[in-house]
This record gives structure tokens, sequence and C-alpha cells, in this order.
């Protein structure tokens, strides 16, 4: 069935309503019941005021990101792709959430590999389901790629998805919010491009999970999501990007994760492999820099940004109509 906003019947705005409601406070209520039961934050050694989170309750992801998952399999999908994309989806949390409860973090190496395994069965979950899909629209011309190709090409857009995404949870309700407009733009591009309701049902579940748990990450939090939460979060925007048919809307739909993470690993790549250090007056991830460097509040870097990318976002719908 085609999503289409204001095309609903009173039955299926009912559902709608319903899985909000369960979403929510699901979320909000197990979060409230194990909050003393996740692991402490250590604080991070070389993140702007990393030590200020230090002992708070952290991996909130593990369940908010289950709530999402049963709130889908309830009111979204239990077909055979959903349930594909939910075991992957879980995963991606559960090497986050290990991360998070691990004495010593785990490596760069380590975790790159994990992502890219799951980004690796995630594009093949998808090629197999949406053979209509892969293609790559440059919104003046779009074409059809082979099924290995996009695969491959699906695989590494995960995998920036997944770590620019993490990248982004350094302040308390920067991932969510910003996760949760690139969401809501997404929604609204999908009513233009006729993605199907089923997936746009899972963004609000998401975007409602995320919301509960951004009542108790609001600053001054409690509560962080950690790896479990960000990483989760990465595959799923990945994911809904690639359901509206055109991978590349990421780029102004996302731009603010992209470049706020993305910019770092960019950096990281350069001053390792290439021993360029061209990036040496900008702080990463790019948040810190305005923290640190233009002295920025959170709550401004928080808006700022958000304002930014829901400017960018606007454009991008009124020019797709």
């Amino acid at each position: 069935m085609i999503y289409k906003l204001g095309s609903f019947t009173p039955n299926e705005k009912l559902v709608w309503v319903a899985l909000i409601l369960f979403s929510f406070v699901s979320v909000f209520a197990l979060l409230k019941l194990f909050k003393n039961k996740l692991p402490a934050d250590q604080g991070r050694d070389f993140a702007f005021n990393g030590k200020l989170s230090r002992g708070k309750a952290r991996g909130a992801g593990i369940i908010f990101i289950i709530c999402f998952i049963v709130t889908s399999l309830i009111f979204v999908s239990a077909a055979p792709e959903y349930i594909a994309y939910y075991v992957l989806i879980f995963a991606g949390m559960l090497s986050g959430y290990l991360d998070d409860r691990a004495e010593k973090p785990w490596g760069e190496y380590k975790k790159g590999i994990i992502d890219l395994a799951i980004s690796v069965l995630l594009a093949l979950t998808f090629a197999n389901f949406n053979p209509e899909l892969l293609k790559i629209d440059l919104f003046f011309i779009d074409f059809n790629v082979n099924k290995w190709i996009f695969i491959a090409i699906a695989t590494i857009f995960f995998w920036l998805m997944i770590n620019a995404t993490n990248c982004t949870d350094g302040i308390d309700g920067f991932c969510g919010s910003l996760s949760i407009n690139s969401m809501i733009s997404i929604l609204i591009i999908g009513s233009i491009v006729a993605m199907d309701s089923v997936h746009a049902k899972s963004i609000v579940a998401m975007i409602f999970a995320i919301v509960a748990y951004l009542w108790f990450n609001a600053e001054p939090s409690t509560i962080l999501m950690g790896d479990a939460g960000s990483r989760a979060i990465g595959l799923f925007l990945g994911l809904s990007i690639l359901k509206t048919g055109n991978m590349v809307l990421a780029i102004p739909l996302c731009f603010l994760i992209l470049l706020d993470g993305l910019i770092g690993i960019f950096k990281i790549v350069l001053i390792r492999f290439l021993k360029i250090n061209a990036l040496k007056n900008i702080r990463t991830p790019l948040h810190d820099h305005f923290r640190k460097n233009k002295g920025w509040s959170n709550t401004q870097v928080i808006f700022r940004f958000n304002m930014i990318q829901a400017l960018i976002s606007t454009i991008v719908v009124f020019l797709m109509k």
C-alpha cells in the first residue's frame, strides 16, 4: 500500500495513533523502570567536556530499539523482509550495547568490521526484496544499477550512516533531535515519491521511541543512548533513505548528520593513511569545533544545527513537488 499524507481511513488513523502511543509509552515506562540497570558511562577523554557524562546511565538504545522492534512487529509488519531488517537493526544495537558496557572500549577496527558485516547483510536484504528500487537518482537523471554494484554502494552507504550518526552522539539531545529532524523530512518526501505505508509506519514508530528517550536525554540528561542507540539509528536512517528510491537524498536530508560525523572520519583517514593534516584547525566531530573553538553553548549547537537541517530539507521538499 502506498503512503500518502491525508489519505487515511478512520480505522487506519486509529492504528497510527495506537502505534504512536505504544511506541512512546513503552519506551518511557521501560526507561524509568530499568534506568538503574544500565551500565554507567565512563566519560570520554578526547571529547570536549566528555568527562561531564561520567556516571550517567548509558546504553539506553537497548531499551528504545527493542521497543521499536516490538512496536513494529505489532503495528507495522512481520513479513520476512521486515523481520530481516529488525534482526539486523537489533544486531547493530547489540554490538553497540556490548561496547557500551565493556570495561575497555572496543577498538576502531573491531567496531568497523562488525559495522561492515551488518551493512553487507542489510544491503543484500534490501536488494533482494526491493529490485524496483535498485537505481541511482541524480534528480535530473536516474538510471538502474546492476544488483551487485548497488549492493556494494549500499554497503558503503550503510557503513557511513552508522558511523556518522554515532559521531553526533556527543551532546545531550543532539543525535536524537537531529535524527528525528531527518526522519520527518524522509516521511514528507515519502508522501511525494509514494513510499510504501509499511515503512512509513516504521519511521513513525522510531520517531516516537526516540521522543520518549529524549524526555530523559534533554540537558541536563540522566540517560545516554550510547552506541546501542546511535548505531541502530544510523542503520535505520540509511534504510529509510533507500526506501524513498533515491540514495542521493541522504545528502540533503541527513546533511548535518553526515557533515558532523564524516568530517572526523575524513580527517582521520587523511592523517593516518596519507600523513596529511589539512583540517588541523577544525576540531571533530564538528559540534565540538563549534563548542570549543567558537564558544557555542550546547543549546546553540542543537538548535542551530537543527534549524539549518530543517531549512535544507524544506527546500528539497519544495523542489521535488
